[in-house]
């Protein structure tokens, strides 16, 4: 855990620490960047995170795999200038510590190869078991009960043993550290449990106007994911809180309601959004922090008609299209409701010390000037 940067001040004035923003635009696009890169050369890959990804290489001949890892690896740095890892072996599980292992160890040069037992057995041992894909604290905590300190340790465990220990995860992870895959790759993303958009003010918010304006950003942004990941949502929760580190009186809310269809349309979204912020907000208080978080999602193309007829959905469903579009070619809320208020206000996140968007903002681009 961190401190707040506004009790480091001092420090990091003496000590000349620079400080970063987040920079979500540019974290995005460098890893569609990344996973482009990896799939010129590989065809099946799994972007299993913003900075992980799983591929498949059984196509290719065994003794070419580990030169083509170093040649991805390689041409990823070269491409997009973002150093990896690689870990090669025949299960996830397996294939992360390979990972772990390569960042850990400088004489592997990045690229672990965990596909002989007599070198897993050999390398596992050293890996301590809160380092296994799956393995949280409190897991680690009951399996240090049983003598099991390292992922050898875990990979010798009777599979029933684990799974009676850590449910059925834990049967699988011994079976996975075994060699034996129970964890295919997902070629198609799974539909989403959920999205969330929540953001620190820049500045307290003092009043219900600033408050419904960011809630009402907050919701179509989160409509705007939904017609992306082409889902819709049943259900929606709004919370606000002042902050912790504040000397004045704290207060924390939340408040859900439910549409009467499941729906991805910024209009109904962002309606309830502001209808239950209303509910809940309080004057008096120095509000921090506010997020929109829908639930029960469904693939878009299950949504029943109740409210609208089907006609009028469809007509609303390409108005929206042509608003993503135009945000997307022309920048972010160049099109937005009027609710979510001007698109420059204190109470937005301040990002002060954000770095350049260098990949997707052509004003934030470095100046060359030859002399």
């Amino acid at each position: 855990m961190g401190d707040p940067e506004f009790k480091l001040r001092e420090i990091i004035k003496r000590e000349g620490i620079r400080v970063f923003s987040s920079n979500y635009a540019l974290y995005g696009d460098l890893s569609r960047r990344v996973v482009e890169t990896l799939t010129s050369m590989v065809p099946v890959v799994e972007s299993y995170s913003i900075d992980e990804s799983f591929l498949n290489l059984t196509e290719f001949r065994h003794c070419d795999v580990e030169p083509l890892s170093r040649e991805l690896r390689e041409r990823v740095l070269r491409w997009t200038g973002i150093p990896t890892c690689v870990g090669i072996a025949p299960t996830k599980t397996l294939a992360k510590l390979g990972n772990y292992i390569a960042k850990k160890r400088v004489q592997f040069k990045g690229v672990c190869d965990l596909r002989s037992p007599a070198i897993r057995a050999e390398l596992l041992a050293t890996v301590p078991v809160d380092e296994v894909w799956g393995i949280g604290n409190a897991s680690a905590a009951k399996l240090s009960k049983l003598g099991v300190a390292t992922a050898a340790d875990l990979a010798a465990l009777e599979p029933d043993q684990a799974r009676s220990l850590l449910t059925v995860t834990g049967g699988r992870v011994v079976y996975e550290l075994r060699g034996i895959s129970c964890l295919p790759l997902e070629l198609l993303e799974p539909t989403r449990k959920g999205i969330a958009v929540t953001r620190s003010f820049g500045h307290p918010v003092l009043n219900w106007q600033n408050m419904s304006e960011a809630i009402a950003t907050y919701a179509a942004r989160a409509a705007e994911k939904m017609r992306r990941h082409k889902v819709s949502a049943a259900h929606l929760m709004v919370f606000m809180h002042t902050s912790p580190f504040s000397d004045g009186p704290g207060y924390s809310n939340n408040a859900s309601g439910r549409f009467l269809e499941t729906t991805n349309d910024t209009g109904e979204v962002v309606a309830l959004a502001v209808g239950l912020g209303r509910r809940i907000w309080r004057d008096g208080f120095r509000y921090a922090k506010a997020g929109v978080m829908i639930s029960e999602l469904m693939p878009e193309t299950l949504q029943q008609a109740a409210l609208w007829s089907e006609l009028e959905r469809e007509k609303r469903a390409k108005v929206w299209k042509v608003v993503d579009s135009l945000n997307a070619n022309l920048g972010r809320d160049t099109v937005r409701v009027l609710s979510t208020g001007p698109t420059v206000a204190a109470w937005k996140l301040k990002a002060e010390h954000r770095s350049p968007r260098w990949t997707t903002r052509w004003e934030e681009l470095p100046n060359a000037k030859a002399k």
